[in-house]
């Protein structure tokens, strides 16, 4: 039981810095310091993307627009430190 629980913590963990990731290079494309045409960037878009968009997607459906600003991310963000917390405090110590 506990190699899920870690196996868990770990996902969430990575899904935290893609979705930093994807933060970061929206950032860069808005601002035109990368963009499109360079293949590699393109890829990268797409897979990080293609990753972020159906978890950010129902959260951007219910959380209100504030001109512009998109905080569907700090959400998402607190949903997973959630995850993990409950997972810590609550399901590690009693497995097995």
């Amino acid at each position: 039981m506990r190699v899920l629980l870690e196996i868990i913590m770990l996902v969430l963990n990575l899904y935290w810095w893609v979705a930093i990731i994807m933060i970061v290079m929206s950032w860069l494309l808005q601002f035109n310091v990368i963009n499109y045409s360079n293949q590699f960037v393109a890829m990268i878009w797409r897979i990080v993307d293609g990753l972020t968009k159906p978890v950010l997607d129902p959260i951007r459906r219910v959380v209100p627009s504030f001109g512009g600003l998109d905080i569907s991310p700090i959400v998402l963000f607190i949903g997973i430190y959630a995850l993990q917390r409950i997972i810590v405090l609550y399901l590690y110590p009693y497995a097995f």
